[in-house]
Protein backbone atom coordinates (compact mmCIF):
# COMPACT_ATOMS: atom_id res chain seq x y z
CA UNK A 1 0.00 0.00 0.00
CA UNK A 2 1.29 3.14 -1.04
CA UNK A 3 2.13 6.27 1.85
CA UNK A 4 -0.92 8.54 0.24
CA UNK A 5 -3.43 5.64 1.06
CA UNK A 6 -1.83 4.57 4.37
CA UNK A 7 -2.33 8.67 5.56
CA UNK A 8 -6.32 8.42 3.81
CA UNK A 9 -6.85 5.26 5.57
CA UNK A 10 -5.85 6.84 8.66
CA UNK A 11 -7.89 9.83 8.38
CA UNK A 12 -10.63 7.75 7.44
CA UNK A 13 -10.71 5.96 10.43
CA UNK A 14 -10.56 8.70 12.74
CA UNK A 15 -13.72 10.66 11.28
CA UNK A 16 -15.73 7.25 10.61
CA UNK A 17 -14.64 4.95 13.63
CA UNK A 18 -13.28 7.46 15.99
CA UNK A 19 -15.70 9.84 15.26
CA UNK A 20 -13.35 12.36 15.33
CA UNK A 21 -15.01 15.69 14.74
CA UNK A 22 -12.44 17.87 14.97
CA UNK A 23 -9.76 16.29 12.36
CA UNK A 24 -6.13 17.73 12.75
CA UNK A 25 -2.80 16.65 10.94
CA UNK A 26 -1.08 15.76 14.74
CA UNK A 27 -4.15 13.26 14.67
CA UNK A 28 -3.60 11.82 11.36
CA UNK A 29 0.42 11.45 12.22
CA UNK A 30 -0.36 9.83 15.00
CA UNK A 31 -2.77 7.39 13.97
CA UNK A 32 -0.49 6.12 11.26
CA UNK A 33 2.68 6.61 13.25
CA UNK A 34 4.52 8.77 10.73
CA UNK A 35 6.16 12.44 11.25
CA UNK A 36 4.60 15.59 10.26
CA UNK A 37 6.99 15.94 7.55
CA UNK A 38 5.65 13.27 6.34
CA UNK A 39 2.13 13.83 6.18
CA UNK A 40 3.11 17.37 4.47
CA UNK A 41 5.41 15.13 1.61
CA UNK A 42 2.65 13.48 0.31
CA UNK A 43 -0.21 16.31 1.27
CA UNK A 44 -0.42 20.07 0.93
CA UNK A 45 -2.65 19.77 3.83
CA UNK A 46 -5.94 17.67 4.96
CA UNK A 47 -7.91 19.65 2.23
CA UNK A 48 -5.79 18.36 -0.12
CA UNK A 49 -6.07 14.76 1.56
CA UNK A 50 -9.74 15.02 1.29
CA UNK A 51 -9.56 16.18 -2.12
CA UNK A 52 -7.05 12.79 -3.18
CA UNK A 53 -9.05 10.44 -1.07
CA UNK A 54 -13.07 11.59 -2.35
CA UNK A 55 -10.63 11.58 -6.09
CA UNK A 56 -9.42 7.89 -5.59
CA UNK A 57 -13.03 6.89 -4.56
CA UNK A 58 -14.56 8.28 -7.73
CA UNK A 59 -12.27 6.37 -9.70
CA UNK A 60 -13.23 3.43 -8.14
CA UNK A 61 -16.86 3.97 -8.54
CA UNK A 62 -16.48 4.73 -12.17
CA UNK A 63 -14.71 1.64 -12.51
CA UNK A 64 -17.54 -0.50 -11.15
CA UNK A 65 -19.74 1.58 -12.84
CA UNK A 66 -18.25 0.60 -16.17
CA UNK A 67 -18.38 -3.41 -14.37
CA UNK A 68 -22.73 -3.06 -14.70
CA UNK A 69 -24.97 -4.14 -17.58
CA UNK A 70 -25.65 -0.97 -19.49
CA UNK A 71 -26.10 2.78 -18.27
CA UNK A 72 -29.86 2.26 -16.25
CA UNK A 73 -27.42 -0.64 -14.09
CA UNK A 74 -24.55 1.69 -13.53
CA UNK A 75 -27.25 4.20 -12.22
CA UNK A 76 -28.65 2.22 -10.18
CA UNK A 77 -25.16 0.93 -9.07
CA UNK A 78 -24.09 4.37 -8.52
CA UNK A 79 -27.14 5.08 -6.13
CA UNK A 80 -26.90 2.00 -3.90
CA UNK A 81 -23.16 3.06 -3.68
CA UNK A 82 -24.29 6.33 -2.86
CA UNK A 83 -27.23 5.32 -0.32
CA UNK A 84 -24.51 2.85 1.58
CA UNK A 85 -21.67 5.63 1.75
CA UNK A 86 -24.14 8.15 3.37
CA UNK A 87 -23.82 7.47 7.35
CA UNK A 88 -19.86 8.21 6.58
CA UNK A 89 -20.16 10.72 4.08
CA UNK A 90 -22.51 12.40 6.83
CA UNK A 91 -20.11 11.83 9.62
CA UNK A 92 -17.42 13.49 6.96
CA UNK A 93 -19.57 16.57 6.78
CA UNK A 94 -20.49 16.68 10.49
CA UNK A 95 -16.26 17.48 11.09
CA UNK A 96 -14.37 20.36 10.93
CA UNK A 97 -13.76 20.15 6.98
CA UNK A 98 -17.70 19.68 6.78
CA UNK A 99 -17.47 22.30 3.89
CA UNK A 100 -14.56 20.79 1.78
CA UNK A 101 -16.11 17.38 1.96
CA UNK A 102 -19.47 19.00 0.50
CA UNK A 103 -17.32 20.95 -2.03
CA UNK A 104 -15.32 17.56 -3.24
CA UNK A 105 -18.27 15.43 -3.52
CA UNK A 106 -19.82 17.58 -5.52
CA UNK A 107 -16.67 18.17 -7.83
CA UNK A 108 -16.22 14.37 -7.51
CA UNK A 109 -20.21 13.61 -8.64
CA UNK A 110 -19.93 16.28 -11.83
CA UNK A 111 -16.42 14.69 -12.83
CA UNK A 112 -18.21 11.07 -12.36
CA UNK A 113 -20.86 12.44 -14.62
CA UNK A 114 -19.03 13.55 -17.64
CA UNK A 115 -16.73 10.83 -17.36
CA UNK A 116 -19.31 8.52 -18.32
CA UNK A 117 -21.09 11.11 -20.51
CA UNK A 118 -17.64 10.91 -22.41
CA UNK A 119 -17.01 7.09 -22.43
CA UNK A 120 -21.25 6.56 -23.61
CA UNK A 121 -20.79 9.07 -26.05
CA UNK A 122 -23.77 10.77 -24.79
CA UNK A 123 -25.04 14.16 -25.17
CA UNK A 124 -23.50 14.80 -28.44
CA UNK A 125 -26.04 17.38 -30.22
CA UNK A 126 -25.04 19.74 -27.16
CA UNK A 127 -22.41 22.26 -26.89
CA UNK A 128 -19.37 22.57 -23.84
CA UNK A 129 -21.40 25.69 -22.39
CA UNK A 130 -24.70 23.30 -22.73
CA UNK A 131 -23.07 20.49 -21.72
CA UNK A 132 -21.41 21.82 -18.68
CA UNK A 133 -24.95 23.15 -17.61
CA UNK A 134 -26.95 19.90 -18.03
CA UNK A 135 -23.70 17.84 -16.18
CA UNK A 136 -24.01 20.76 -13.74
CA UNK A 137 -27.77 19.61 -13.41
CA UNK A 138 -27.69 16.38 -13.00
CA UNK A 139 -24.94 15.50 -10.76
CA UNK A 140 -26.82 18.58 -8.12
CA UNK A 141 -29.98 16.78 -8.92
CA UNK A 142 -28.92 13.48 -7.74
CA UNK A 143 -27.17 14.77 -4.94
CA UNK A 144 -30.21 16.49 -3.99
CA UNK A 145 -32.29 13.76 -4.48
CA UNK A 146 -29.76 11.59 -2.21
CA UNK A 147 -29.23 14.21 0.72
CA UNK A 148 -33.06 13.76 1.20
CA UNK A 149 -33.25 10.11 1.08
CA UNK A 150 -36.12 7.96 2.77
CA UNK A 151 -36.43 3.98 3.04
CA UNK A 152 -39.77 4.44 1.41
CA UNK A 153 -37.00 5.90 -1.72
CA UNK A 154 -35.03 2.80 -0.79
CA UNK A 155 -38.56 0.58 -1.46
CA UNK A 156 -39.11 2.38 -4.56
CA UNK A 157 -34.97 2.13 -5.85
CA UNK A 158 -36.04 0.60 -9.33
CA UNK A 159 -39.14 2.94 -10.13
CA UNK A 160 -36.79 5.75 -9.13
CA UNK A 161 -33.70 5.24 -11.16
CA UNK A 162 -35.53 4.14 -13.89
CA UNK A 163 -37.12 7.71 -13.67
CA UNK A 164 -34.25 9.69 -13.26
CA UNK A 165 -32.36 7.57 -16.31
CA UNK A 166 -35.51 8.55 -18.42
CA UNK A 167 -34.86 12.21 -17.47
CA UNK A 168 -30.82 12.01 -18.08
CA UNK A 169 -31.66 10.86 -21.41
CA UNK A 170 -34.45 12.85 -22.36
CA UNK A 171 -37.43 11.19 -22.50
CA UNK A 172 -39.43 13.17 -20.26
CA UNK A 173 -42.44 15.11 -22.06
CA UNK A 174 -44.13 18.53 -20.84
CA UNK A 175 -47.34 16.91 -19.42
CA UNK A 176 -44.99 14.76 -17.02
CA UNK A 177 -45.38 11.52 -18.83
CA UNK A 178 -42.49 9.36 -19.73
CA UNK A 179 -41.61 8.13 -23.03
CA UNK A 180 -41.76 4.50 -23.88
CA UNK A 181 -38.49 3.50 -26.01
Amino acid sequence: MDMKEVIASAARKLILEKKVKKLTVKDIVEECQITRQAFYYHFEGIPDLIQWSIGKGVDRLLEETRQQDGPEAALKYLFVFAINAMPDVRRGVESNYGKEVEQTLRRGAYELFEKIVEEENLYQNYGRQELKLLLRYHSSAILGLLQDWTPEDTRNLDAIVHEVYLIMMGKVVSSGNFINQ
